[in-house]
């Protein structure tokens, strides 16, 4: 029955985003930017090696992980911290809006069962929008010199679709607080660029407690802040993936704040269900 209602749901959801034309607009929007990207990153690579050569002061230069690392290290993910939470504020909130997340909260499909229909639904999409990008990366990395091994595509692809799991747990989450996407997709968007930037807020916490504190206090103080909200951020762990890097506690990390925005929209709808008892 948990396994039949976590299908159901994922079907409904999924055939939901292929009817929506907001996915539609998201999808193309993301297929523009990144082709452009895509071929603008490209192209500036190819011209660097060029001029090197023409120079004959040619660097060693490892034009796939720099592509890698450009393109999906920096562009693809700065795309889905705004494209994403377009995805995920109308996971709950269409439900307010149709009248029918009572209906949900008290069905007999479990909580945990709907949030995973749901999320899994969206990931899927993703997956979906992504897709081109695998051929794009084909062509090139079969012509690449030095070669590109499978395990550093699958590794960068895999810290890719964790990363969006992860943004689209956590604005399921928000999109089951409140009956608005628009305001859904504020507070999601913030939510995740805090995340993105927290070793960034590690490190300033860490200047201002050395100069407001001072002393051994401060720097221990400082330090530890800094470091724990640096192991929080996703930008190293995600970058340890385009690396090529196996981290395990890049992965728990991740599979950490996918769990918590399960669990958090399940309680969530269990409020639901318990005010309507």
């Amino acid at each position: 029955m948990f396994i039949q209602g976590i299908i159901a749901i994922f079907r409904k959801e999924l055939q939901g985003y292929f009817f929506s034309p907001t996915a539609y607009i998201i999808v193309a929007f993301f297929w523009l930017i990144s082709g452009f990207f895509f071929c603008s990153i490209l192209d500036e690579l190819i011209q660097s090696v060029a001029t090197q050569e023409q120079s004959g002061f040619l660097l060693s230069i490892d034009v796939a992980y720099e592509f890698l690392n450009s393109f999906l290290g920096v562009i693809i993910a700065s795309l889905l911290l705004v494209l994403l939470p377009a995805l995920s504020m109308g996971l709950y909130t269409e439900e307010r809006k149709q009248g029918t997340l009572e209906l949900l909260a008290t069905s007999p499909i479990t909580n945990w069962g709907v949030a995973l229909g749901k999320l899994l639904g969206a990931v899927i999409f993703f997956t979906f929008m992504i897709s081109p990008l695998w051929l794009y990366e084909i062509i090139i990395f079969s012509v690449a010199s030095p070669t590109v091994t499978f395990k550093s595509i699958l590794l960068a692809h895999l810290g890719l679709i964790l990363l969006a799991t992860t943004i689209l747990s956590l604005g399921m989450f928000i999109s089951a607080l409140t009956a608005s996407p628009v305001l859904a997709y504020i507070i999601t968007f913030i939510l995740v660029l805090v995340f993105w930037l927290l070793a960034f807020i590690g490190k300033g916490i860490e200047d201002l407690l050395r100069n407001k504190i001072g002393g051994e206090l401060g720097e221990r103080l400082g330090f530890m802040i800094k470091e724990t909200l640096t192991h929080l951020a996703w930008v190293d762990h995600y970058q340890n993936f385009i690396k090529g890097l196996f981290d395990s506690s890049s992965i728990i990390l991740f599979l950490s704040y996918i769990f918590l925005g399960i669990f958090l929209t399940a309680q969530t709808i269990e409020a639901i269900r318990f005010q309507r008892k």
